[in-house]
């Protein structure tokens, strides 16, 4: 029988200094963020430990019974090649627990090493509730805890510049470091705590925006037990993600001198940039639009998951020529060379044999997804051609037949504002052909921002290809579209 897996068994995997307090333990930033600091503890001199806040109510019991120890399982395709790796992650100190023991929770702010917050606390986290009061032990939002924290962190070391810290935000919402400082300072208005806090927030603490990009599909529940006997003992924490990994944090460059993720001998993804928003958009219109064209198409056709679609004869050219030949030329954001650069690593993801990736997963608020990863791409290439991305338009088209809800007389389950689905519904009901369907729909617009109506041709053509997707002869024009 295999020993489960325990720190005490690994007396050389020792504890750093607690300098991060980390607010959330789920598989993302094990997978990811404490992947990155384990690596900067073997390979840097950064040592750096893990204090690990749990954010909202309940506890971490297996990482406990671990002593925080656990590991990390990551495949992937690497130039072509199919890559795994295992790594004995013993970045986490210790775990603690707010909603139980709000003192230590305290104590902790009074560390004078602890210089690093993170934190995964979904993109519901970062919200302001005045229902949040200072004497709450602890408050209930993730902001409100932070601004706790800092508060006690200020008063206790009386407004030092050096006690502040460097908050690395990993949700995923736009610009999350400035949100977030923005409802903290909200709070400190709420509690009516003295300017200075305020001021030092905003002056000695450095708040930097990040996108961050790592499928962590956590636990293999699968093949636990083969990868067990691999390893040599059980891991209740046992952590599966693809290879790929990438980083982007918005700071001065200074940042590197105290999180030198440029220092290892193992390459990170991790990039210290001036401004996050061209990546943003690069990972948006190629990745994300990949992802939000290959949904309706994939689904049309009967395919389930992203790896079909990439093994699929016809789909898969379609959506790589998509990419290359449309929404490439019309990103200017960075040299061509670094975009194909960052297709290709795009698509090696998307063929991950051991990342079942559903298309209807994806799907999850497709009206939304469509305006902003498919739309600037087909507007910019028509701006700069003077022409119609043929590809860009089949998406689209295959997204306002998706969302009649049905396809050969099967339901399709969608997900979407209610609101949305209803409209498309009734839209459909009173079409009395394509051409109707798809000025109402190209023309609402509450939908996208505009009317799409008045953009040259593209009625015409979409009511063309929903046309011939009622016939049948999607694959026909897939083909029609491989050069």
């Amino acid at each position: 029988m295999l020993k489960q897996l325990n720190r005490s068994d690994y007396p050389q995997k020792q504890r750093f200094a607690e300098r991060i307090v980390q607010f959330g333990g789920g598989n993302f930033l094990r997978g990811f963020a404490d992947w990155v600091v384990d690596v900067l503890n073997e390979e840097t001199d950064f040592a750096g430990g893990v204090a690990l806040v749990k954010a909202t109510p309940g506890d971490y019991a297996d990482l406990d019974a671990q002593g925080c120890l656990y590991t990390t399982y990551l495949l992937g395709i690497q130039d072509g090649e199919f890559v795994e790796q295992t790594r004995l992650i013993s970045a986490v100190n210790r775990t603690v627990y707010p909603c139980q023991d709000f003192a230590a929770y305290l104590a902790l702010a009074r560390q004078p090493e602890i210089r690093f917050v993170f934190s995964n606390t979904t993109e519901s986290g970062i919200v302001f509730s005045a229902d949040d009061q200072f004497d709450d032990e602890p408050p209930h939002s993730f902001p409100a805890k932070l601004t706790r924290f800092l508060y006690e962190r200020y008063r206790h070391f009386e407004g030092a510049a050096e006690a502040g810290c460097i908050i690395i935000p990993t949700e995923l919402i736009v610009d999350n470091a400035t949100r977030l400082r923005e409802i903290m300072l909200e709070y400190a208005a709420l509690w009516r705590l003295e300017a200075g806090f305020a001021d030092w927030i905003a002056r000695d603490n450095l708040f930097c925006n990040t996108l961050v990009d790592r499928i962590v599909s956590g636990f293999p529940q699968a093949n636990a037990a083969e990868l067990f006997e691999w390893l040599g003992y059980e891991d209740r924490l046992l952590t599966m993600g693809e290879l790929y990994h990438s980083w982007i944090i918005e700071a001065p460059s200074s940042l590197l001198d105290e999180f030198p993720v440029d220092k290892t001998r193992t390459p990170l993804n991790v990039k210290v940039v001036d401004d996050a928003a061209p990546y943003r958009t690069i990972k948006v219109r190629l990745l994300n639009g990949a992802h939000t064209a290959m949904v309706p198409l994939g689904l049309l056709l009967g395919i389930e998951s992203v790896r079909e679609v990439m093994e699929h004869d016809v789909l898969a050219p379609f959506i790589q020529d998509l990419i290359h030949q449309e929404v490439i030329p019309s990103v200017t954001e960075a040299p061509r060379a670094e975009l194909e650069a960052f297709a290709r690593d795009a698509f090696d993801r998307f063929r991950n044999p051991h990342i079942h990736h559903l298309l209807l997963t994806i799907a999850l608020n497709s009206s939304t997804k469509v305006k902003e990863r498919i739309l600037p791409s087909l507007l910019a290439y028509l701006e700069q051609t003077g022409e119609l991305p043929p590809r860009l338009v089949i998406a689209l088209a295959a997204f306002i037949r998706l969302y009649r809800g049905e396809w050969r007389g099967e339901a399709i389950a969608l997900n979407d504002a209610p609101e949305v689905l209803a409209w498309f519904g009734e839209q459909w009901e009173a079409a009395s052909s394509n051409a109707v369907l798809a000025r109402a729909v190209l023309g609402n617009a509450a939908l996208w921002e505009q009317d799409l109506t008045q953009v040259p041709g593209l009625v015409e053509r979409v009511s063309m290809v929903l046309d011939d997707i009622e016939q049948g002869k999607l694959p026909d024009l897939l083909k029609q579209a491989q050069t």
